[in-house]
């Protein structure tokens, strides 16, 4: 939503100041000019970059448009999730454990928490270390680097559409100037023309350069931050898997683990404990209750 605004409130000020100037609204209307400097980015996008990266950059865009970062009842999920398979590791026999980490669709305790299930990547995450942790062979100090290594390679990837667009981004403008030096090529194909005709041409080489670097700081770029933002974003959940683990791991109860976890949530979006308890309740309520 906060990239519709910011569009509207800079299309509006760009092109109502230019009427504003005097300037007539029709000059910038150079579809060709904009052929140019569009297609040729995107060809050299998909030169530059292998198909998954592509694929995965329109899907950053769709969630940077639709601003797909973690809401609180991610995080409540997360947690009562988490609260949940601790309480089995703790007081269950590990065959019951292995139940619901080895068949998460399935589970009682993941079946409770829809958009957690939803999100293939992170259940991954939370099953294959709580498997480790059933072993029990793994000391916590192992399993720490493991987790951060596993994190950084997560979060480089998911940051690969963001870099893939800033790259696109950073050569608009250089494409904008190929497009204007055309523009200007065909101008000067036409010197024998009259004055009125010859400054259209001129005028419409100058969109290219126009169009190139608004397209860059304007459009693309923007788009590409907000990817950034929103990744990172994503990648907050797995650090409060990762230290609520970590406590459980080292002997913490698993309310006191759930609070390792819950601190390392930005203070904007951070449920509180009193919130986070009541979800354990319902949480181990609705785990009694799958189990009778």
């Amino acid at each position: 939503m906060t990239i519709l605004i910011g569009l509207i409130v800079t299309f509006a000020c760009l092109f109502g100041g230019f009427m504003a100037m005097g300037g007539h609204i029709g000059v910038i209307w150079q579809p060709w000019e904009y052929v140019i400097i569009g297609g040729s980015s995107i060809g050299i996008f998909f030169v530059a970059n292998p198909m998954k990266v592509v694929k995965d950059s329109g899907k950053a865009t769709l969630e940077a448009f639709k601003e797909a970062a973690p809401k609180p009842r991610d995080y409540l999920d997360v947690l009562g999730v988490l609260y949940n398979l601790m309480r089995v590791l703790r007081g269950k026999s590990t065959a019951e454990a292995e139940e619901h980490v080895d068949d998460p669709e399935n589970s009682a305790i993941f079946q409770a928490a829809p958009r957690l299930l939803a999100n293939k990547d992170l259940t991954n995450f939370i099953c294959d270390y709580c498997r480790l942790i059933i072993m029990g062979n793994a000391r916590p100090h192992e399993i720490e680097a493991l987790m951060d290594e596993e994190i950084h390679t997560i979060s480089h990837d998911k940051l690969k559409a963001q870099g893939a667009m800033q790259n696109m981004a950073d050569g608009l403008p250089a494409l904008g100037i190929v497009a204007a030096v055309l523009g200007v090529i065909k101008a000067m194909g036409a010197l024998d023309q009259s004055p009125e005709l010859l400054g259209k041409l001129i005028g419409a080489a100058l969109v290219g350069t126009f169009a190139g670097i608004f397209m860059s700081y304007g459009l693309v770029g923007p788009v590409a931050s907000k990817i950034k933002i929103v990744r990172q974003k994503q990648m907050r959940l797995y650090i409060v898997v990762k230290q609520t683990l970590l406590a459980f791991m080292n002997g913490a109860m698993p309310q006191i683990a759930l609070e390792h976890g819950r601190k390392t949530i930005s203070a904007y979006e951070r449920p509180s404990i009193d919130e986070v308890e009541e979800e354990t309740v319902a949480a181990a309520a609705a785990g009694e209750a799958a189990a009778a």
